[in-house]
């Protein structure tokens, strides 16, 4: 028989820096899922991913056992890494804030296919794309 769900949590941790301390530990606790044990066993998963944002959805069912699924990180956190930026333009058309190329551009695509809703390679990129022009960064050659 399945476990009833009682509670999901969406949360954005730093990969591999996850602590019990506010905003990650309050919202666990509401939900009663052991901290300490969620902690270590995130921060284990993520350890790869080291310096980006992940989102994570965390499924809490009736017995307070949970399970999570790792997302990959946000688009517009890729996009700023690449473009060697710390945050986007506050006027997109008029002033740019930096620049990325086309094969920059490919591998932010293909990083997050999975969590897109597109059915290919192209879909993808123009979904960046839209984010990067929102951001107010250039895509080059």
């Amino acid at each position: 028989m399945a476990k009833k769900i009682t509670k999901k949590v969406k949360v954005q941790i730093p990969a591999g820096k996850a602590t019990p301390a506010p905003p990650l530990g309050p919202a666990l606790g509401q939900a009663g899922v052991n901290i300490g044990d969620f902690v270590t066993k995130f921060n284990a998963a993520t350890s790869k991913m080291m310096g980006d944002t992940v989102g994570v959805i965390i499924t809490v069912y009736e017995d307070r056992s949970y399970d999570f699924v790792i997302k990959t990180p946000p688009v517009a956190g890729l996009l700023f890494k690449a473009a060697g930026i710390s945050k986007g333009s506050g006027k997109p058309n008029t002033s740019k804030a930096g620049s990325i190329t086309k094969a920059q551009l490919k591998e932010i695509a293909e990083k997050k296919l999975p969590d897109l809703n597109a059915k290919d390679i192209e879909g993808a990129m123009k979904i960046v794309a839209g984010s990067a022009r929102q951001a107010g960064i250039e895509i080059k050659g």
